[in-house]
C-alpha cells in the first residue's frame, strides 16, 4: 500500500473543486485534486446545452484565477437586461437595461475546460483522474483517502466538490435536505426570426416555465438563443420524443409567437430539477463546495455564482492558515467558512424555493398573489434597481476583486483588467 501525504485533498475536479485548487497556488499549501472523470474529457468537455449566467463579481474572481482569458471570446455573451413574464399580467418586470451588462452568458462546458486548463498550470495543483474512490476516514489528527487501485493519501483536510448528489458528502457522515420540484428542465440551442437584444426572458405560463437566453450575434439565418423548457417530467417525454422541425415549431408556439419562426435547433438536454441543501457544510477535517453544499433550482442563475462565492470564503480561511503557519483543517477556521457560506447562501436558496412554488402554482388565488406581486415590482424602481444588483452581484469593497483584497492573496490580475472581449460589449 502506497501512502502519499499531502495538504488539502479535493475530491471532484468540476469547476467549483478546479477553481479552489487554482485558488491555493502559491499558497505554501500541497492541493491534490481526485477526479473519477478520465483526464480527457476534463481537458475537452462535451457540450452539455447548460449555460451558466456569470455575475460581475464571478467574472472578475475568474479573471483573478487565469481562467477567464482562457474562455473562447465568442462563447461570452452579455446580459444586458432581463424580463420576467406572468401569462397573467400584460406587461412584464424589467431588471437592469443600464450601460453595465448585469453579467456574462458562458455554457458550461466553456468553463470546465478553463478552469482544467488554468488548473493544470499550477504547479502546487497534482491532479489524479480516472481514479476510484474506495474509502474516506477523518479523525482530529488526520484525513485520508483510499483509492480502489491501492493507494492512500493522508492529508489535513478533504473538500467534496462532486456535485449535488455528491458521494462524499454521504461518506463523511452529512445528511442533506432534498426537494425534488418534479419537473425536468430540458435545455437547447435554437435560432429565431426575432432580435434577442442580449436580453434574456422568464416567463412563468399555466403549466410551463420558459427562459431565453441570448447567445452572440445576428447572422443570416437569424438570432440566436439558449431556451430553456420546465415541464411536469411526464410531458417532457413527448417534448423529447420531437424530429427536429416539430420541435422548432412546439418551441415557437409556447412562446406565443414572441420569437418569430425558430428553427436549427441544436442538441437537446434534459435534466431533473433538485434542490439541495447539506445540514452542515463541514465536519471533522472536511468541508463541503459547490453544489455539495448548495445545489440550487436554476431559475435564479445563481448556483455556479455561489459556489465561486464558496472557493472564495473558503480560500481566504485556507490561505490565511498557511500563511500563519497553522493547521487549515482546524475546527474553528472550518465553522468559519461554514458559518459565512450559510448565511450568504441561506436567504436566497429558500427565497428560490418560494419563487418557484409561488410561480408554478396553476391554482387561482396563487396565479393571483403572483401577478399582482409583479405588477407592484414592476412599477416600483428602487426594487427593480435592488434586483438588478443582486443579479449582478455587484463586489463592495470586501469582495475579493477588491485590490486590497487581490494583493493580500496573491491571485493574478490580467491584462488591463478587463474581460476578455470587452470592447465587443
Amino acid at each position: 500500500m502506497q501512502t502519499i501525504e499531502t495538504d488539502v485533498i479535493v475530491i471532484g475536479a468540476g469547476p467549483a473543486g478546479l477553481c479552489l485548487a487554482r485558488a491555493l497556488q502559491r499558497s505554501g499549501l500541497r492541493v491534490t485534486v481526485l477526479e473519477r472523470e478520465a483526464e480527457a474529457g476534463l481537458r475537452a468537455p462535451a457540450f452539455d446545452g447548460r449555460e451558466i449566467a456569470l455575475t460581475q463579481r464571478s467574472v472578475r474572481l475568474l479573471r483573478e484565477l487565469d481562467m477567464w482569458r482562457r474562455l473562447p471570446p465568442d462563447e461570452c455573451h452579455p446580459l444586458c437586461e432581463a424580463r420576467v413574464f406572468d401569462t397573467d399580467v400584460r406587461d412584464p418586470m424589467r431588471v437592469g437595461g443600464s450601460d453595465e451588462p448585469l453579467g456574462w452568458l458562458v455554457p458550461n462546458h466553456a468553463i470546465r475546460a478553463a478552469a482544467f486548463e488554468a488548473a493544470a498550470a499550477s504547479g502546487d495543483v497534482e491532479l489524479h483522474a480516472g481514479v476510484r474512490i474506495a474509502s474516506v476516514d477523518t479523525d482530529a489528527i488526520r484525513a485520508r483517502v483510499g483509492l480502489e487501485d491501492g493507494r492512500v493519501f493522508t492529508a489535513n483536510l478533504i473538500v467534496a466538490a462532486d456535485g449535488r448528489f455528491s458521494e462524499m458528502r454521504r461518506a463523511l457522515g452529512i445528511a442533506t435536505r432534498m426537494h425534488d420540484f418534479g419537473r425536468a428542465m430540458l435545455v437547447c440551442r435554437v435560432t429565431h426570426e426575432r432580435p434577442h437584444e442580449d436580453t434574456a426572458w422568464e416567463w412563468f405560463d399555466h403549466g410551463q416555465t420558459l427562459a431565453r437566453l441570448p447567445l452572440g450575434r445576428a447572422t443570416p439565418a437569424g438570432h440566436r438563443s439558449s431556451i430553456v423548457l420546465t415541464l411536469p417530467s411526464t410531458r417532457m417525454r413527448a417534448v423529447q420524443a420531437m424530429d427536429d422541425a416539430a420541435f422548432a415549431d412546439d418551441i415557437a408556439g409556447r412562446f406565443d409567437g414572441r420569437l418569430g419562426a425558430v428553427s436549427d435547433p441544436g442538441e437537446r438536454h434534459v435534466y431533473p430539477l433538485v434542490g439541495t441543501w447539506a445540514t452542515r457544510f463541514v465536519g471533522t477535517r472536511a468541508a463541503l463546495l459547490g453544489d455539495a453544499a448548495v445545489g440550487m433550482h436554476p431559475v435564479t442563475a445563481h448556483g455556479f455564482n455561489l459556489g465561486l462565492l464558496g472557493v472564495e470564503r473558503l480560500a481566504r480561511e485556507l490561505r490565511e492558515a498557511a500563511q500563519g503557519g497553522a493547521d487549515p483543517g482546524e475546527p474553528v477556521r472550518l465553522a468559519r467558512y461554514e458559518r459565512g457560506h450559510r448565511i450568504a447562501t441561506a436567504p436566497l436558496y429558500l427565497a428560490t424555493r418560494g419563487v418557484v412554488g409561488l410561480f408554478t402554482d396553476d391554482r387561482r388565488p396563487a396565479r393571483a398573489v403572483r401577478a399582482a406581486l409583479l405588477r407592484t415590482s414592476a412599477h416600483f424602481p428602487p426594487f427593480r434597481r435592488l434586483l438588478a444588483a443582486s443579479l449582478a452581484d455587484r463586489p463592495g469593497k470586501n469582495g475579493l476583486a477588491d485590490r486590497q483584497t487581490t494583493a493580500r492573496h496573491g491571485f493574478a490580475e490580467q491584462g488591463d483588467g478587463r474581460p476578455r472581449g470587452a470592447d465587443r460589449w
